[in-house]
């Protein structure tokens, strides 16, 4: 298994933090530097600048990847084209993780002036379309979302240009039967690893029909820890990363995105309670203290930093590359430096292969 760092632009780090946090992972064994996409700070100069830095340490400099852009915010030969610049750049050191966001969500496609496209589709079309550019294939396609007549990527430097992997981010069983059938790798969420094992055999279900082989599908996930010696700290902070994802928005279905994948792993009772609260007026601060606390833990980790690395391994049963999501619990960089140095690849691998107690 391999261990990356994920950091999101809400830790606040300048681009020079930046970088001074991807020397400190490849000092520290990270294999990887992991960041989501949205409307702010581009994901892809991140992904530069890290690569970049950590080539001052390690050769070759460690990969990265974004898990995982909102498709709807790009076209697919956009995307494409700027996946494909930076796999240049770095000497295929790069992975593209894509995503449908939340086009279930009315507010979401409002915001965005889009038409209401089925997730499975609007997917299966940028799958497929942006992996035939990657591959350097002029495209004709007719999808009920992608439609390309003769679109390839200007020539690219070199005679081989480096393999860019497309990764599909994937929660329910249609979506993780997508990425087996289709996508390099499925990047996982707030899972259980009983929830890791689970997606795991709906993607072999679907690389199975596929004719592919399952094991060729990297599963990948991002893992959030927030460590601090104040427990109580770290818990709020942590607590408002879960029900930034948990709670589905008002007046949306629960039966869609994260508040469905929450309720396959038993969360259901405990966020409809949440959400009847916040839906009475109920501040933020409320309903993160009335997150019951035996559940926060099952998908992620948060109090001092001993317990951080065993806590990493045991969540991280079953994927192929776990990555450690950073939640600071305070502002700054020292935080991301915190849960960094906590959850360090050779702390993880130790407890890993420590006897049961």
């Amino acid at each position: 298994m391999e261990i990356g760092l994920g950091i999101d632009p809400g830790a606040g780090l300048t681009f020079a933090q930046h970088r001074d946090v991807a020397r400190t992972a490849a000092r520290r064994g990270y294999a990887s530097c992991w960041t989501p996409a949205g409307v702010g700070q581009d994901a892809f100069q991140v992904c530069a600048q890290w690569w970049g830095a950590s080539g001052e340490v390690l050769p070759g400099g460690l990969a990265t990847g974004i898990s995982v852009v909102p498709v709807p915010l790009w076209s697919a030969p956009a995307l494409a084209t700027a996946a494909a610049t930076l796999g240049d750049l770095t000497g295929g050191r790069f992975i593209l993780g894509i995503g449908s966001g939340s086009i279930h969500s009315p507010a979401y496609r409002r915001g965005l002036g889009l038409p209401e496209w089925p997730p499975l589709a609007l997917m299966r079309d940028y799958l497929v379309t942006v992996r035939a550019l990657l591959a350097g294939e002029r495209v004709d396609y007719e999808g009920p979302v992608v439609r390309l007549h003769g679109i390839a990527l200007g020539r690219r430097p070199g005679a081989d240009p480096p393999r860019v992997p497309v990764y599909l981010g994937a929660l329910g069983p249609r979506m993780l039967r997508l990425a087996g059938e289709t996508a390099d790798g499925a990047a996982l969420n707030w899972c259980t690893p009983e929830q890791i094992a689970w997606s795991r055999a709906r993607v072999a279900e679907g690389a199975a029909r596929a004719g592919r082989d399952p094991a060729a599908v990297r599963i990948v996930e991002y893992i959030r820890v927030c460590v601090d010696e104040d427990e109580e700290a770290a818990r709020r902070a942590y607590t408002r990363a879960v029900l930034g994802y948990a709670l589905a928005p008002p007046g949306a279905s629960p039966a869609h995105g994260y508040r469905a994948h929450f309720a396959r792993m038993g969360f259901d009772a405990a966020l409809a309670d949440l959400e009847a609260r916040r839906d009475r007026g109920a501040p933020p601060e409320e309903l993160v203290e009335a997150f019951p606390r035996d559940l926060l833990r099952l998908v992620g980790y948060y109090g001092p930093a001993a317990g951080a690395a065993a806590a990493f391994a045991r969540l991280a049963r079953g994927l192929d590359t776990a990555i450690v999501r950073v939640v600071p619990a305070r502002p700054g960089p020292d935080a991301v430096l915190a849960v960094l140095e906590a959850c360090r690849p050779d702390l993880v691998r130790a407890a890993a292969d420590a006897p049961a107690a």
